[in-house]
């Protein structure tokens, strides 16, 4: 019962937060969100570029290299724990 309780004062809540950011008005002008580009040279003018002309391409990229690079930088560094003589492969579990 406490829990519905709880959920209850959460909705109630929430929904008087969205009242009362309506409650300006209407008659605002959109908010236009873009990247300044004017002074990038190279990837990252593109990657600004690309930002301010396709939101879903620019997400769509994003969401492909950040595994990318997520595994390529493990590699790295599981190369460099190797030269280092750490054996990350032969751990014995000392926790258990």
């Amino acid at each position: 019962m406490q829990l519905m309780k709880r959920i209850w004062i959460a909705c109630a809540v929430f929904n008087l937060s969205t009242q009362a950011a309506l409650a300006a008005g209407g008659g605002g002008e959109p908010i236009v969100i873009v990247a300044d580009s004017r002074k990038l040279t190279g990837i990252m003018a593109w990657w600004a570029n690309l930002y301010n002309e396709s939101h879903v391409y620019f997400t769509l990229l994003t969401i492909i290299i950040i595994p990318v690079i997520g595994v390529i930088f493990g590699l790295l560094a599981d190369l460099a724990m190797h030269f280092v003589g750490i054996d990350l492969s032969s751990r014995d579990l000392a926790e258990h």
